[in-house]
């Protein structure tokens, strides 16, 4: 079973599009197999897997990890979402800038983030169960976060007043975060 990877602006992030085998009963297909994905250019191990559940507007972002980076691999079992990576590695070439990507149980895409970026997505369906396998285990206290609508980053939500938590409300915009808390 063959899938597709398609590099995106973004250096290291990507769309997969894995083989999905349908017939009169339903479908198949392999979320993730560690030989065919390295052979595709994602060698990492991932140590740990995430499910989240939200409802419709919730907007979960923009989150990343220093101490201990995590790369994410990210698609959608139920519902579909608008999922952002933005590039925070200090020095890169890319600085700043995002992409974003439809995902969603009809199209089994996925996409990788690697670490260095911040991640965050918004759904968009009534409900919507996002997995997400990570390089390196959550680690309390190694969590930051950047304002989902920073306009030094400007991106484009398909929402326009999303559901947030408090603590993503307080985020601060990406040019007032110290360079000692953005990755290398």
């Amino acid at each position: 079973m063959a899938l597709t990877l398609n590099q995106l602006d973004l250096p290291g992030v990507s769309i997969i599009e894995p083989a999905c085998f349908k017939d009169p009963r339903g479908y198949f297909l392999e979320t993730f197999h560690q030989e065919k994905y390295a052979a595709a250019g994602i060698n990492q191990a991932f140590v740990q897997d995430n499910h989240s559940h939200s409802h419709q507007g919730v907007l979960r972002g923009l989150h990343y990890q220093l101490k201990y980076p995590q790369g994410k691999l990210i698609y959608v079992v139920t519902g579909a979402i608008f999922d952002v990576a933005v590039d925070i590695r200090k020095g890169s070439s890319t600085f700043g800038q995002w992409i974003g990507a439809e995902l969603s149980a009809d199209n089994k895409r996925q996409i990788y983030v690697p670490q260095g970026f911040a991640h965050g997505f918004v759904v968009l369906s009534k409900s919507a169960d996002v997995i997400y396998k990570c390089t390196d285990l959550y680690a309390p206290g190694d969590e930051y976060g950047i304002l989902w609508s920073d306009p030094k980053i400007g991106i484009n939500w398909p929402v326009e007043n999303p559901i947030l938590s408090q603590k993503d409300l307080e985020n601060p915009g990406l040019n007032q975060i110290s360079k000692n808390h953005l990755p290398a």
